[in-house]
């Protein structure tokens, strides 16, 4: 590919940096670039050279995977003459997903060989490594990693192919070096949150499991104190309200685009709390459809197809007939308590939907459904509470997360030529 003369130059440059880029092959870049070792099951050794596989390579990332080291001895490693991997190469992964991810190999302490389905890169004296990863994490090069696979069930890319590939790069190495250094703090503060956002949701995996009483028990294995009476099965038709929905005729315009909130299954997904809805009906449209006014504090779920997703109403609305809504009882039932247990309900929802080439939970069966919780409400509604501060984290972090891969992907699109 030839590079057109508006295409040069990136969107965004660093101060003092004016000289067109150039365009090179990736295999030119390199002093080293070859594949890993073919190492069999017979080779392997409980110690002695680290055996890094596919993996353990991320996109940017090495991924560390404790339970899974693999060795060679060290006399195998010179029978094999296997190619060493030294701290600071680049690994590129020939197989999915995605094929051709990358990291840069830190530091184990103990030589290191990588596996065949790996290509060994050591960049040339006047290539930054930094900025020739970043490349290696772009979406151009992922689209062009993806028209050159090849194989069977388990496609790859071969390092042929990806040794022919052009790779846009300023001829300055300092220019480089600071692309690939703000891109790399990027990815770091990307690993940071996406570390802490998996840990709250451990934890929340966790505390669902201890706060709520296990098969066969009336007591949870976490309480909060003060509360010590057993937890009692109710149905939950007993404590709340199982409302369905419905939809205006679609081919009268008077019944659409006014005022009430009306709501979708596809709006809920990855959603707490909702205050407006993104179609709207109008008062004629209401009366004229099986729709029922919910108020705040309804737990919305789905009941059809992808059983189970819910969301809380932060105000009145309605919805259609893809739901059957929980409108919890004053004082019998609290709003966030049974959003939480969700998983709980999409199983039993599952289950009493088996059989049916279209699943689907009525609101009977709904009303059905059996739920064991507290005597009382304000045990009720302090389990809800620590759920919602701890979903506020997580919905926190993934927001925050969310908007450093959009500055990434921006920065990479615009920082490249």
């Amino acid at each position: 590919m030839i590079m057109q003369d508006n295409e040069k130059k990136p969107a965004l440059r660093f101060k003092g940096f004016t000289d067109p880029w150039e365009q090179r092959k990736l295999t030119n870049l390199c002093e080293k670039f070859t594949d890993g070792d073919w190492i069999e099951a017979k080779d392997q050794s409980d110690s002695g050279v680290r055996l890094v596989q596919t993996g353990n390579v991320g996109v940017t990332e090495y991924l560390d995977k404790p339970n899974n080291k693999k060795w060679i001895s060290f006399e195998t490693f010179e029978q094999l003459h296997c190619e060493e991997v030294y701290p600071g190469d680049i690994l590129i992964s020939r197989l999915p997903e995605p094929a051709g991810r990358a990291c840069i190999m830190p530091n184990l302490g103990t030589k290191m060989i990588t596996a065949v389905d790996c290509t060994i890169v050591r960049p040339n004296a006047v290539t930054s490594t930094r900025f020739l990863l970043q490349y290696l994490s772009s979406q151009a090069y992922f689209d062009a990693v993806n028209t050159c696979l090849a194989g069977g069930t388990r496609q790859r890319i071969s390092r042929g192919n990806l040794a022919q590939f052009n790779v846009p790069i300023p001829s300055s190495k300092i220019e480089q070096e600071k692309i690939g250094e703000i891109l790399e703090k990027l990815d770091t503060l990307i690993t940071l949150h996406q570390r802490k956002y998996e840990k709250l949701v451990n934890i929340k995996k966790s505390m669902l499991d201890k706060m709520f009483p296990k098969n066969g028990a009336s007591v949870p294995e976490i309480r909060f104190k003060g509360f010590t009476d057993p937890w009692e099965q109710r149905k939950l038709g007993d404590v709340a309200d199982i409302v369905g929905g419905g939809t205006p005729s679609t081919n009268n315009p008077n019944y659409w685009d006014g005022d009430i909130d009306w709501y979708a299954p596809a709006e809920i997904a990855g959603q707490i709390y909702f205050d407006s809805s993104q179609r709207k009906i109008t008062e004629q449209g209401y009366e004229n459809s099986s729709a029922k006014m919910l108020p705040p504090g309804t737990v919305l779920f789905t009941s059809r197809a992808g059983i189970g997703k819910t969301a809380i109403l932060s105000k009145k609305g309605c919805t259609n007939q893809g739901f059957q809504s929980i409108v919890p009882h004053n004082d019998e039932l609290d709003s966030y308590f049974v959003f939480s247990r969700t998983d709980e309900l999409k199983q039993y929802g599952e289950l009493v939907g088996a059989g049916s080439t279209f699943v689907e939970v009525s609101g009977k069966q709904m009303a059905a459904m059996n739920l064991k919780m507290p005597t009382t409400i304000e045990e009720q509604q302090t389990i809800g509470r620590f759920f919602k501060r701890l979903d506020t984290l997580i919905t926190l972090h993934q927001r925050k997360l969310e908007k450093l891969q959009n500055i990434k992907k921006s920065c990479l699109e615009k920082m490249f030529v």
